[in-house]
């Protein structure tokens, strides 16, 4: 069995009914309603292999949740096919339930009225865990999210940071090869955060889980994930590294000189624009056009004029996602 992901044309369409207004309203939409479609997911493709960490990216309403909800086997999609680590999740999804772990940062797979080790006394039990593996588990869970500091308090008493690290140990509890994380770290505090960043690696790198993540939080992405699916309006917008991504997206840079003496009237080299200029401060970013990269624009600078001092500024990850999000655009007509 590998730990492999991989999605074929994929496709997820909800149909709904228009509510009219008004009592007449409400009384034709019920003898001849009026239903409409809503794509939430359109013909996306894309593998995941195993060992690897995906970060599936979008803004509200991108079709993250849905994607994840059809590998897990909760929804059955209108078309294509997906298979996880080699089941097809919706067909078998007994099966593909132990195949997988999955975390949605704002449920819990916790018992609220239990301690949490009874919970996890419970999951061990309905996967079928040898209780030396359990115990062993737990160790290397503890060791670093620190879970038997709370283990013995009840669920619906634990802070939003240790029950999400509580549902990270949960969801592994029975060793599976695939890992599906749904926004985890919303509303945690840095350091909770960080833990759950040292966790996730240790399973990917030492472990080699595979695991798709969706998340907001760019800085999670930079530290976890090497490899981004970016959907939007329910398409697949684009797919590769963050190094390819900032090189295409990432244009949002500048370049800030101090100019030796006599350069008072400057003209900046070709795809490169003065944003502003204080005497012999000056400030160069991308003109609109076929723009260099910061690290040709660097050098163009270097090579035209005499700098005393120069230093550069890049586009974090945030500002290069949302020039991706807009770049994807609105949904096609029809769409």
């Amino acid at each position: 069995m590998t730990g492999s992901i991989e999605v074929r044309g994929l496709s997820r369409t909800f149909h709904t009914t228009v509510r009219r207004p008004g009592f007449a309203g409400a009384l034709r939409s019920l003898v001849n309603p009026e239903r409409v479609a809503k794509h939430a997911v359109s013909d996306i493709s894309f593998d995941v292999a195993p060992g690897e960490l995906l970060a599936l990216l979008g803004p509200n309403g991108a079709g993250k949740s849905t994607t994840i909800k059809m590998l897990t086997g909760i929804l059955t999609p209108t078309s294509g096919e997906a298979r996880v680590a080699d089941v097809v999740p919706y067909e078998e999804r007994e099966r593909n339930a132990r195949n997988i772990g999955a975390v949605f940062g704002q449920r819990t797979q916790l018992w609220w009225d239990l301690p949490v080790k009874e919970s996890f006394a419970i999951l061990r039990d309905i996967y079928d865990v040898p209780k030396a593996e359990h115990s062993a588990r737990l160790r290397e869970f503890d060791d670093i999210l620190e879970l038997s500091a709370f283990w013995d308090t009840r669920v619906r008493h634990l802070s939003l940071g240790q029950r999400v690290r509580c549902d990270l140990a949960a969801a592994l509890l029975h060793d599976p090869p695939v890992v599906f994380l749904d926004e985890p770290t919303i509303g945690m505090d840095v350091v909770v955060k960080e833990q759950v960043r040292e966790f996730l690696r240790h399973q990917v790198e030492q472990r080699g889980r595979t695991v798709l993540l969706t998340t907001h939080d760019m800085t999670e992405v930079e530290r976890l994930a090497e490899r981004v699916v970016l959907i939007n309006h329910g398409r697949l917008v684009l797919d590769g590294t963050l190094d390819e991504i900032r090189r295409k997206f990432g244009s949002t840079w500048q370049v800030r000189a101090t100019l030796a003496d006599g350069h008072t009237d400057v003209v900046p080299p070709p795809g490169i624009a003065l944003l502003r200029q204080d005497g012999p401060q000056v400030v160069f970013g991308p003109d609109g056009s076929e723009a260099p990269t910061v690290h040709q624009a660097l050098k163009a600078v270097i090579e035209r004029y005499e700098v005393t001092d120069i230093a550069i500024d890049e586009a974090d990850l945030e500002d290069v996602m949302r020039v991706a999000y807009a770049h994807a655009g609105p949904p096609a007509e029809g769409a």
